[in-house]
C-alpha cells in the first residue's frame, strides 16, 4: 500500500495474507470463552485498565521515573517480562533501566521513528539471549502509553528471527515448512492491526476494536502454546475450569484487580499467583 508522504517508513507496507477462516474461529473462541467467565465487554475493560494503570504510574512519577516498587508492580503485567525484569531492579541497575524506559516513551512520538526507538532502548542492553525480553518491555510501554497509535509489538505477536508468533498462525494456507519474509518492524504490525480492525468490523464489531485485536491476538498464540504443549506459560491448558486463563496470562490480566481504586492505579494491582506466565 503506497501512502501519499514520500520516502517515510510506513509508506510501502508489507502485503499480509491472512487466514479468514482462522480469525473467525478464534473470534468465535475468545468471545465464547469470555461469556462463560465475565462476558468480553469486562475483558475489554480490564485490558484498559492495564493500559491506564501503566500509562499513570509513569505519569505521576517525578522526572526520574517511578519508584522500583512501583516499576516492579506495573512489570508484574508484563508477561514475557517480570520474571527476567528482576535482575535490574537493584539499585545498582535500575536507574538505567528506568532511565531507557523515560527516553522511550519521552518526547516526540513520530511514527517514522517507532524503529530506532525500539532500536536505541534494546541497544542499552546486552544483545543476547537473556535479554530478548527487553523488546518486549519496550512494546508493552508504547502500548499502553499510545494503544492508538502502538498496537501490540511483542515478540509473541511476531518474531522475524524465530519465525513464529500470531502472524504466522493466522497466515492463509500451509506453513508448516515456510519461512515468512515479512520484518517485525512497526510498519508490519501497523498493517496487521488494520487488518483485523476491517475483519472485526466485517463481523459487525465497530467499537473497542484495539482491545478485540489484542484478543483474538492472545486467543490464537495461546492455542499454539497449547499445541506445543504449554511450556511457555507454564500452564495447565487442558484445564476446562477457566477457558480464559491462558489469555489473561498473555494479556498481562492476571494482575489486574478490575474493582481496584483506579484513583490511584497501583492500589488496582494484586499479587501474582506461581502459575503466572513467562517467557521459556
Amino acid at each position: 500500500m503506497i501512502l501519499t508522504a514520500p520516502n517515510r517508513p510506513l509508506d510501502v507496507r508489507p502485503s499480509l495474507e491472512l487466514s479468514g477462516p482462522v480469525l473467525t474461529e478464534a473470534l468465535e473462541r475468545v468471545v465464547a470463552g469470555c461469556e462463560q467467565v465475565a462476558g468480553i465487554e469486562a475483558f475489554v475493560e480490564a485490558l484498559k485498565l492495564r493500559a491506564m494503570i501503566i500509562h499513570q504510574v509513569f505519569d505521576r512519577a517525578g522526572p526520574q521515573g517511578p519508584a522500583m516498587d512501583q516499576f516492579a508492580k506495573i512489570t508484574s503485567l508484563m508477561p514475557t517480562v517480570r520474571r527476567r525484569v528482576v535482575d535490574h531492579l537493584n539499585a545498582e541497575d535500575y536507574p538505567a533501566l528506568v532511565g531507557a524506559c523515560l527516553e522511550l516513551v519521552g518526547g516526540k512520538h513520530d511514527p517514522a521513528t517507532v524503529d530506532s526507538r525500539l532500536a536505541a532502548f534494546c541497544g542499552h542492553f546486552p544483545q543476547d539471549s537473556k535479554h530478548r525480553w527487553v523488546r518486549d518491555l519496550a512494546a508493552e510501554l508504547l502500548h499502553a502509553f499510545n494503544p492508538e497509535r502502538y498496537p501490540l509489538m511483542c515478540r509473541w505477536i511476531w518474531d522475524v528471527r524465530a519465525n513464529t508468533g500470531v502472524l504466522r498462525e493466522i497466515w492463509h494456507g500451509d506453513i508448516d515448512r515456510v519461512t515468512l519474509k515479512v520484518p517485525d518492524t512497526y510498519a508490519t504490525f501497523v498493517m496487521l492491526r488494520e487488518e483485523m480492525s476491517q475483519f472485526l468490523a466485517s463481523n459487525g464489531i465497530f467499537r473497542d476494536t484495539l482491545q478485540y485485536v489484542d484478543l483474538i491476538c492472545a486467543q490464537i498464540y495461546a492455542e499454539y502454546i497449547s499445541a506445543q504443549g504449554g511450556s511457555y506459560l507454564r500452564a495447565d491448558f487442558s484445564s476446562a475450569e477457566d477457558p480464559t486463563q491462558h489469555v489473561r496470562r498473555l494479556l498481562g490480566l492476571d494482575g489486574v484487580r478490575t474493582k481496584g481504586d483506579i484513583s490511584n492505579p497501583v492500589s488496582a494491582l494484586i499479587s501474582l499467583d506461581s502459575t503466572s506466565s513467562d517467557e521459556a
